[in-house]
Parts: structure tokens; C-alpha cells; sequence
């Protein structure tokens, strides 16, 4: 797999708009993917710990970007994802693990688990990632080959 691929898929993913808010750092390997950011009290709901919302996000982003790094040429959607929220956190850095499981019929199904600042399983999720018809080129972030 080329490494610029994997560049691509970082810098894409950093300069996604929404990220602006979040400030997540992304890691990435063939089928695998790290994401790590730290909680702020604006992400929080009204019981002061971390929303649902941030949980989905992580877990859904790293199982993403382990799918993503089999495919150069389009961005991949979400058709399917389920979480399990396992603890709530309310600060320190959370860090989410992707890892591909299988690929199969045009579909590429991952894992994730999301973990507190103490290495505390807090989440986890799995997934199906398809290919669009939106080439990567044309995402924000990415580089025209």
C-alpha cells in the first residue's frame, strides 16, 4: 500500500471542518487506525460527562479510517454502524483503536474500541464501510495524484 495514501487519509481527515472543533490526531496502518483527543467540558451533557455523540464519533472515525486505508481511489461511507457505551469519562485524552475484520461483497466491515486516559475500555463499536462514487482527489485535505 502507498504511504502517501495513508498521509492523504491524515491530512483529509485533519482538515475536515468538523475536526476543526474536535482536534483529533489520527495514526494509520493497512487496516488499522489510532485516534486520540482530548476531552474538553463543552462535550459534555448536563450530567458533566462526555456526550454519546463523542463516543460515536471516535469509534466511528477510527473503524473508518482502518477501512478507508484498503482504498485509494473513493472516500468510504458509513452504511452501518453500532455502538456500546461501556463507562462515562468526563476529561483526559480518549483514544480510539480501528481495526479492519473482513472484506467481503464490496463491503469492508471494522471494529473499534474506545479507551479513557487510563486504558479503560469505554466504548466499542463495529461497522460496514462502502465505497462512494466521491473520489478522494476531490475531498478536502486529500492530494491530487
Amino acid at each position: 500500500m502507498n504511504k502517501d495514501h495513508f498521509k492523504n487519509i491524515i491530512n483529509g481527515y485533519r482538515s475536515a471542518p468538523i475536526n476543526q472543533i474536535f482536534k483529533p490526531k489520527m495514526k494509520i496502518g493497512l487496516g488499522k487506525c489510532e485516534i486520540e483527543m482530548e476531552i474538553s467540558e463543552q462535550l459534555h451533557h448536563s450530567a458533566n460527562s462526555l456526550h454519546g455523540s463523542v463516543y460515536f464519533k471516535m469509534l466511528d472515525d477510527a473503524a473508518w479510517g482502518a477501512s478507508n486505508s484498503y482504498v485509494e481511489d473513493v472516500f468510504l461511507f458509513t452504511h452501518n454502524f453500532n455502538i456500546y457505551l461501556t463507562r462515562p469519562v468526563s476529561s483526559g485524552v480518549i483514544r480510539a483503536v480501528g481495526q479492519v475484520v473482513n472484506q467481503e461483497n464490496g463491503k469492508i466491515n471494522a471494529d473499534s474500541t474506545l479507551y479513557d486516559s487510563g486504558k479503560n475500555e469505554i466504548g466499542r463499536g463495529s461497522g460496514i464501510f462502502m465505497r462512494s462514487k466521491y473520489l478522494l482527489t476531490n475531498a478536502i485535505g486529500f492530494n491530487a495524484k
